[in-house]
């Protein structure tokens, strides 16, 4: 049986109600609602959330379960795994659990599914989306009293084709086989990365991102249905 959690808090600061303000038409939330439903994986939706205004937008999906999360777990300091366990350990029923961000307009079925399919498997405890750098971060630099300063001189004669291809969290689905005990980190020996194509990946994390955001999801998704 598998279990889908949406944590959904109403304290956005840098996007006040961001996980319910309007997205190309419809609250961002609802992007991700409707991707666990039409994906078919779930036995069920739960969506956590300390916000009475995003419990009534999530209500209006009738296969949708609204948790409302306890106070310790609604504050800016509580991570999403923290409410992620919190969930799991209301629902011990199911083997496979996966957290969906409520701001993820981009995640596409085949991607959560292939997610599914890779840990089920596997030995692997874990599966996520992820994407490649668009730069090789062995050339990066940081700025000191306002110059450069690379982080790995040695790299910086070197051409980018000889470089080590790298990869970051995508920030839309986590996959985790119930029960499996990790001692590393996620992004570990024990997790599959699912490698989602840049354009289909984007933080939204202030209006810019925000912005940024609704202008690719209008170029990618006009004409076409996830």
């Amino acid at each position: 049986m598998n279990l889908c959690i949406i944590p959904a808090r109403g304290g956005s600061k840098r996007i006040p109600k961001k996980n319910i303000k309007e997205f190309c038409g419809k609250p961002l939330i609802t992007y991700s609602i409707e991707v666990a439903l039409k994906s078919k994986l779930f036995d069920k939706i739960i969506i956590s959330t300390d916000d009475e205004t995003i419990a009534q937008v999530a209500s209006v999906y009738e296969d949708v379960e609204i948790q409302r999360r306890p106070k310790e777990l609604s504050d800016d300091y509580v991570g999403t795994g923290a409410v992620f366990e919190y969930v799991l350990e209301q629902n011990p029923e199911f083997e496979y659990a996966c957290m969906i961000y409520a701001t993820a307009p981009f995640l596409q079925k085949k991607y959560l599914k292939e997610g599914f399919e890779k840990l089920k498997n596997s030995t692997a405890c874990f599966s996520f989306s992820a994407t490649s750098f668009a730069f090789p971060i062995q050339r990066a630099f940081k700025l000191t009293d306002g110059r450069c300063e690379m982080f790995e001189k040695e790299n910086f004669s070197k051409r980018s084709q000889d470089l080590e291809e790298a990869y970051h969290d995508a920030g839309q689905f986590y996959w985790q086989k119930v029960g499996c005990k990790s001692e590393d980190v996620l992004f570990g020996k024990d997790s599959i990365p699912i490698i989602l194509p840049r354009y289909l990946v984007q933080d939204i994390d202030t209006m810019e991102d925000f912005t940024r955001a609704e202008y690719m999801y209008k170029a990618i998704f006009q004409n076409e249905s996830l």
